[in-house]
């Protein structure tokens, strides 16, 4: 049986940004085909719409739903029927409301198991928000939407760094309170066991970024260095994970130390993401890990200043389907030795004498031992 290729579903993003351009680009390319099997979520009359204004000859098949995706054709799947006004490089309540409903389904089908994958093409975080989306991005609203409990963590990589962030979409005023030895540990967690799952390094080496200037320089221009993080990584040391620091940002990064390391682990946005994309260039893509889903997007937004223009590089969504497609592979052959693990041995005494039997652990059990 010729084993079917990896269904990596992709939402529209904002209709009036880039979104459907740097898509409609990145499968123009007939080998992208080969390698798996697309399904826009959005809407096959926007599409036609950006495709015309961008002088583009992608072709695309249009479905109703994921059942119906074929391997060989970029699938465009109708997630509304109401006429959406594209207004290029313009933001609107209209293209906020189209691109929460491509969202929306898309969540709905993760759950129905249609899709093996998913990568989100850019939002605009103001005008997305609705009585159903009332989240600062992306990750937080598929963490609530399809996480089962778990904790997402946001990972911007290329090949040569990977960088986590302790937090997120947060005013810098409420950064400092965030910063707690559960928050560090907890974030480190996830991380370690990513890059151990996600991308196969068996004994990662982590960096801790302190928070202040001069990692605080002894209390001199702040304490969370010596209060938070350092007791942070002396427990994670105990858990048997490979953390180090907390190393001053600006330092760590000029002098390229990040090379020594499999992950960087920064307190807040900024700290890691701007040295990150000034790195990275191009070739960036934000994984969210974490979570039961595999979710990537490219590193940009919506790039209203050139939308309609044919200048967006659709370089960062490309490594965006490769990384998902990795990264659902390595998790694969990961999972694949704890399937079925030998059955457990273990003693039962009796009153009579001391017999030996075997059970056969629930799953639970079978992950953790």
């Amino acid at each position: 049986m010729e084993e079917r290729t990896i269904r990596v579903a992709i939402t529209q993003g904002d209709t009036n940004g880039v979104g459907y351009e740097v898509i409609l680009k990145t499968f123009a390319d007939p080998a992208m085909l080969e390698l798996c099997t697309p399904i826009i979520y959005g809407s096959p009359k926007i599409a036609a719409y950006h495709r015309k204004a961008l002088n583009l000859e992608t072709n695309f098949s249009i479905i109703n739903s994921a059942e119906e995706a074929r391997s060989g054709k970029l699938n465009i799947l109708t997630c509304f029927d109401e006429e959406v006004k594209v207004e290029l490089g313009q933001p609107s309540e209209e293209a906020g409301l189209a691109a929460f409903k491509a969202l929306d389904r898309a969540m709905a089908d993760y759950r129905a198991g249609l899709f093996d994958v998913l990568v989100t093409a850019p939002i605009n975080k103001a005008t997305i928000q609705s009585p159903g989306f009332h989240f600062p991005g992306h990750t937080e609203y598929i963490e609530t939407s399809v996480g089962d409990g778990a904790k997402a963590l946001m990972i911007l990589m290329n090949e040569n760094l990977r960088v986590a962030l302790v937090t997120t979409h947060l005013p810098i005023k409420e950064v400092s309170k965030a910063i707690t030895k559960e928050a560090v540990v907890e974030k480190a967690s996830i991380f370690h066991k990513s890059l151990k799952r996600d991308f196969r390094i068996s004994n990662p080496r982590i960096a801790v970024l302190s928070l202040n200037p001069h990692a605080g320089d002894n209390g001199l221009l702040g304490s969370e260095e010596q209060d938070v993080i350092k007791p942070a990584i002396d427990e994670l040391e105990k858990q048997g994970i490979q953390a180090f620091g907390p190393y001053p940002a600006d330092g760590f990064f000029g002098s390229n130390a990040y090379y020594h390391f499999d992950g960087v682990l920064a307190m807040y946005h900024d700290q890691g993401l701007a040295p990150f994309k000034t790195i990275a260039l191009d070739s960036g893509v934000n994984f969210t890990a974490g979570l039961p889903i595999i979710r990537t997007s490219p590193d940009h937004g919506t790039a209203f200043d050139i939308a309609g223009q044919g200048k967006a590089d659709e370089n960062s969504f490309r490594q965006a389907v490769y990384t998902a497609i990795d990264v659902f592979r390595n998790r694969q052959n990961y999972d694949e030795p704890l399937k079925n693990p030998l059955p457990k041995l273990f003693h039962e005494k009796r009153d009579d004498s001391e017999k030996v039997r075997f059970a056969i652990p629930k799953a639970k059990e079978q992950a953790e031992n």
